[in-house]
């Protein structure tokens, strides 16, 4: 079962206007969402990060006042599983083609679940392969746009060379990867870039960072050259359905020893627990800034 514009139904009986602006002109923001055995994880940051996104575009927010947790606890339990993935998307809505905003239009609201797929255990003992890009998407990186087609190219580029991801370099600088946020490691200090336009806000990569610091790892956030990436130990993507995922081949090259390392092996294991645990009760307070 789907979620549109107030009602759940099977996804062939769902149908949206040729009209509407997120078809016309991608027009629109989305979130995905982890769910672990029917409980959302970080449901609060993630819709923090959506009405964020909702308000760099200036489309007002449809759902207030609990509106968003409502329908999707609804919408899990008309999806009943263990582990899924939350989709949920709002667009302008339907009108007259035109750039401008128009005067008076409803927002499309759309929300599906799919499977969420665990970690391969072999990625533990091989990790997985990256390619490099030139990142040429937009300048506004951090709002979570439904306009994906350079991602979209660099996704495909990355699978016609049997890898996983596409690791985004801009101006000889690391911004993201084109489906994640990326961490490199060197002699024991974790890197990733830090907020800014260029990048995504990534709920994960948030809580990751909150969950080594609170083990005492040396965690920066700060500009990573080209080359800081191509000589680091360990190279690591985050996103919401790849947890923390480590990256043993670049460009066809070795990432360190080829192996995943030490770090990875203690950030995934205190982030799984950390996970554990705030899908239980209170967990980590997740900050942005």
């Amino acid at each position: 079962m789907v979620y549109l514009n107030g009602a759940y139904l099977p996804p062939e009986k769902a149908s949206i206007s040729p009209m509407d602006r997120g078809f016309l002109f991608g027009d629109g923001v989305y979130e995905v969402i982890p769910s672990y055995d029917g409980q959302m994880f970080l449901l609060d940051a993630h819709l923090e990060r959506l009405r964020r996104s909702l308000s760099a575009i200036r489309l007002p927010d449809p759902m207030p006042d609990g509106g968003w947790r409502a329908m999707l606890q609804r919408l899990l339990q008309e999806n009943p599983g263990a582990d899924r993935s939350v989709y949920l998307q709002v667009t302008r809505g339907k009108a007259a083609r035109d750039h401008a905003f128009p005067a008076q239009t409803a927002a499309t609201v759309f929300a599906m679940v799919s499977p969420l797929a665990a970690q391969d255990p072999a990625v533990a003992e091989t990790g997985v392969s990256a390619i490099s890009v030139p990142d040429q998407r937009w300048g506004r990186c951090d709002i979570k746009s439904v306009a994906l087609l350079a991602n979209v190219l660099a996704r495909q580029q990355a699978a016609e060379q049997a890898a996983v991801e596409a690791i985004l370099l801009r101006d000889g600088l690391l911004t993201e990867g084109a489906a994640s946020n990326v961490f490199v490691v060197r002699d024991g200090v974790v890197r990733t870039t830090a907020l800014g336009p260029a990048i995504l806000p990534g709920i994960t990569r948030a809580f990751v960072l909150e969950v080594l610091r609170a083990g005492r790892q040396d965690c920066r956030e700060e500009p990573i050259t080209e080359a800081d990436l191509r000589a680091a130990d360990e190279i690591w993507l985050t996103s919401s359905t790849k947890e923390v995922l480590p990256v043993t081949r670049l460009d066809g090259r070795p990432v360190g020893t080829g192996r995943p390392g030490p770090v990875w092996r203690k950030a995934l294991e205190r982030y799984r627990q950390a996970r554990v645990r705030a899908t239980r009760g209170p967990g980590l307070e997740i900050h942005h800034g």
